[in-house]
């Protein structure tokens, strides 16, 4: 499968013409460094000119192999075809007029897309915004408005964004958090199922989060949950089976609103339409941004209607949430997940990654876990014989992987983890030489 619209323009392989970076990147890389923030970092310092299906043409013409979607962005793949002309139609009408003004049918379609799809037979109903960040705030913003309640509880190793709130929501102080504080109160930390290390059992890691939520917090204080069901930038650490339906029953008996923060797992990108899923939890509130707009600024608040319409009347909203031109390439994409069955091509990206990765470990006692779900998939490096994280030579082999044409990310909070997000467009080809290539950068880094 492919995105690209010219398939004679950008050839899905990858080709290295210089070495990476080269010559025009590296001139850019001067100018960017003159006038751009240090405070904004940069992953792999090559320059893009074109991306479509499972590759990235840089300014000096080398073709990368993308395991990195953008961080899940790029699901459907740049230059999707249904997404492209959804927003040229879009932008040749109107680009803007703030829908808390004067609305436009885009809003509502996508609003109501998002009822079908979120998980749930019940009543909802959507707010849209721009970022991951912003509706993750706006979720925690709803929840205190319904319940009355301040408390906000989050998990070990969580990432949920940049802004004061939410960087108090993020575990992980470097780079989110170091010295941004203070940060917003009444949000209470606890244990996250992390089965590698914890070896605890879905229910009893659940029952220990909930007595410590009780002891500290209180259920009669607590607003909300928030979790991500496959966690992202924490290392795409996979809770155990019955994890999440025990701390969603609990949400349930205690008045809780459960808040699924879908914004990296979503949108097929696990081999569901939503990470929950698996486990057939329905959330309260689901907040989305990330895959839903093939590259486009959008994210949503999905939620139970009674809890979506409990704010006062312009409690919700920004100039730009629900732009026009983002919400087209939205359906232009819902489109392209429905039509091209992206959960399936999920699945059949993690059915094939999967056993070469544990193949991988097999031969890498470096490699203490290999873990994910459809298309988000990870290993977890460590010290052989140990558990102690390694974070160096998951930088190392992210390196050689770079050098090499092939865009990998690290991720966790050890920084100790290679993360695999693929387009779910891309060709097995080129997922087989990214395989390929993770190998002999792996003997490479290990001289094994």
């Amino acid at each position: 499968m492919t995105d690209v619209l010219d398939q004679t323009a950008l050839q899905q392989r990858r080709q290295l013409v210089t070495e990476i970076p080269g010559p025009r990147s590296r001139e850019l890389m001067t100018r960017r460094n003159a006038t751009v923030s240090a405070g904004v970092g940069t992953t792999l310092p090559v320059f893009v000119t074109r991306a479509g299906g499972g590759v990235i043409e840089d300014v000096d013409g080398n073709t990368l192999i993308d395991l990195g979607s953008g961080i899940a962005v790029v699901s459907v793949g740049n230059s999707a075809p249904r997404v492209v002309e959804a927003v040229q139609a879009q932008v040749a009408d109107f680009t803007h007029t703030c829908f808390m003004v004067t609305p436009y049918e885009g809003y509502v379609a996508v609003c109501e897309a998002l009822a079908e799809l979120t998980p749930g037979d019940h009543a909802k109903k959507s707010a849209l915004f721009n970022s991951g960040s912003e509706a993750v705030e706006n979720a925690v913003k709803i929840a205190r408005h319904a319940t009355g309640r301040p408390g906000v509880v989050v998990f070990d190793h969580a990432y949920h964004g940049r802004t004061n709130l939410t960087m108090a929501l993020t575990a992980k102080n470097m780079p989110y958090k170091h010295r941004f504080g203070p940060f917003a109160g009444e949000v209470y930390r606890v244990p996250m199922s992390y089965p590698y290390r914890d070896g605890l059992a879905g229910p009893d890691a659940a029952a220990r989060a909930i007595s410590q939520i009780e002891v500290q917090v209180g259920a009669g204080n607590t607003a909300a949950v928030l979790i991500e069901p496959v966690q992202g930038e924490g290392g795409f650490i996979e809770p155990a089976p019955g994890f999440l339906t025990a701390i969603s029953r609990w949400c349930t008996a205690n008045g809780v609103v459960f808040i699924a923060d879908e914004i990296q797992s979503g949108f097929c990108r696990t081999g569901d339409w939503f990470g929950v899923d698996a486990e057939g939890v329905v959330p309260d509130l689901v907040t989305t941004a990330k895959g839903m707009a093939g590259g486009l600024p959008l994210a949503a608040v999905t939620g139970r209607a009674e809890l979506m319409d409990a704010v006062h009347p312009g409690g919700l909203g920004g100039t730009y949430g629900g732009n026009p031109v983002a919400c087209a390439a939205a359906l232009g994409a819902i489109a392209t997940m429905r039509e091209e069955d992206l959960a399936g091509a999920a699945r059949a990206i993690g059915e094939r990654m999967l056993p070469r990765l544990r193949t991988l470990a097999e031969r890498h006692p470096e490699i203490g876990d290999v873990r994910g779900r459809g298309a988000m998939i990870a290993l977890e490096l460590v010290r052989p014989g140990t558990t102690e994280p390694d974070a160096a030579l998951a930088g190392a082999v992210a390196k050689a992987c770079h050098a090499q044409g092939v865009v990998v990310l690290t991720a966790g909070s050890y920084g100790n983890v290679l993360r695999f997000l693929p387009p779910l467009v891309i060709g097995h080809d080129l997922l087989d030489e990214a395989l390929d290539v993770l190998e002999a950068a792996f003997a490479e880094v290990t001289g094994s």
